[in-house]
C-alpha cells in the first residue's frame, strides 16, 4: 500500500518536474540568444541594442511557444521567473561582481534572497479563497460581470468575490490571475503583490548598475577580444534583459498604485474593456 501510495505521488509529480526542466531550458535559450545582439551589434549605439533585444525576446518567446504547441509540452511560468533569477543571481555572483564593492554586493545578494523568499511566499500563500462560509456561495455566477449572486449582493459584494477559471476557486478581494507566480491575486496577498513588485524594481535597478559598471571596466582591461568577449557580450544582454523588466514591471507597478489611490480592481477594469472589444 505504502508503495502504490509512493508510485502515485511520483506520477504527479513527473509532469511538475518536466514543465520545470522545459522552463529552465527556455531560460537558457532566451539568455543566450539575447547574448548574440550585443555580440553581433556591438557597434551599434545603446538604444538600438536595446530595441533590437526586445524585439529578439519577442521572437524567443513566440517561437518557444509555437514549438511548445506543436510538440504539445507546456512550461511553468513560475519555474521560468525563479531559473531567470538564479541564472542573473549565478551569473553576478560568478562574473560581475568583480566589478562593485562588497557593500554594493551584499545589498543586491540581500536583495535577490529576499526576492526568493516573498516568491515562495505568494505562490503558496492564500490569496482570499472563499468555501462554503456563504450560504449562497453555490449561486455565483462564474461568468457574470460582478461574479455575485444577484440575490445576496450586499453580503458578497462588499467582499468583491471572484470566480477564478484558473484555479476554479472564488477568491475574496480577486484583483486577477498571476501567471508569473502561478496564484491568484487577492485580498490576503495584494499587499505581498505590491511589495514583491517594488522588491523586482529594485533588484533589477540594483543589477542593470551592477553590471554597467562591470562593462565599463571590462571594455578597459587590457585583454585579448577572445579572452573575455563572450563575458561582456553576456553581462551586456542581461543588463537589457533587467532593464526590459524594469519597463514593463514599472509601468505596471504604477497602475497599482492608481488602482489602491482610486479602489479599483484589476479584473474590475478589464473585463468590461474586453467585453467592448468583443461585441465589435
Amino acid at each position: 500500500m505504502v508503495l502504490v501510495n509512493e508510485q502515485r505521488k511520483l506520477s504527479a509529480s513527473l509532469p511538475l518536474i518536466c514543465r520545470c526542466i522545459i522552463s529552465c531550458i527556455l531560460v537558457l535559450l532566451t539568455q543566450l540568444t539575447l547574448s548574440l545582439v550585443p555580440r553581433f551589434f556591438a557597434a551599434s549605439p545603446f538604444i538600438v541594442q536595446f530595441a533590437l533585444s526586445g524585439l529578439v525576446l519577442l521572437l524567443v518567446q513566440t517561437l518557444c511557444g509555437w514549438c511548445r504547441r506543436l510538440l504539445g509540452v507546456c512550461a511553468s511560468a513560475p519555474a521560468f521567473v525563479f531559473f531567470n533569477i538564479l541564472f542573473i543571481w549565478g551569473f553576478y555572483i560568478a562574473v560581475v561582481r568583480q566589478a562593485v564593492s562588497s557593500l554594493i554586493g551584499g545589498l543586491f545578494n540581500i536583495e535577490v534572497a529576499m526576492i526568493i523568499i516573498g516568491l515562495c511566499s505568494i505562490m503558496s500563500k492564500d490569496p482570499g479563497l472563499i468555501t462554503n462560509e456563504f450560504p449562497h456561495l453555490d449561486k455565483l455566477v462564474e461568468g457574470s460581470e460582478l461574479g455575485v449572486d444577484p440575490d445576496n449582493e450586499n453580503s458578497l459584494s462588499r467582499k468583491r468575490v471572484r470566480y477564478c477559471k484558473i484555479c476554479k476557486a472564488h477568491v475574496e478581494g480577486f484583483d486577477h490571475h498571476c501567471p508569473a507566480f502561478g496564484n491568484c491575486i487577492g485580498q490576503n496577498n495584494y499587499f505581498l503583490f505590491i511589495v514583491l513588485l517594488v522588491g523586482f524594481l529594485a533588484t533589477e535597478a540594483s543589477y542593470v548598475a551592477c553590471s554597467a559598471q562591470f562593462v565599463g571596466k571590462s571594455q578597459n582591461f587590457d585583454k585579448s577580444q577572445s579572452e573575455n568577449d563572450w563575458v561582456v557580450n553576456l553581462a551586456t544582454s542581461t543588463m537589457l534583459f533587467s532593464i526590459l523588466q524594469l519597463l514593463w514591471q514599472a509601468v505596471f507597478f504604477m497602475w497599482h498604485i492608481y488602482c489602491v489611490c482610486f479602489n479599483v480592481r484589476t479584473d474590475e477594469w478589464v473585463s468590461p474593456q474586453v467585453k467592448q472589444i468583443l461585441e465589435y
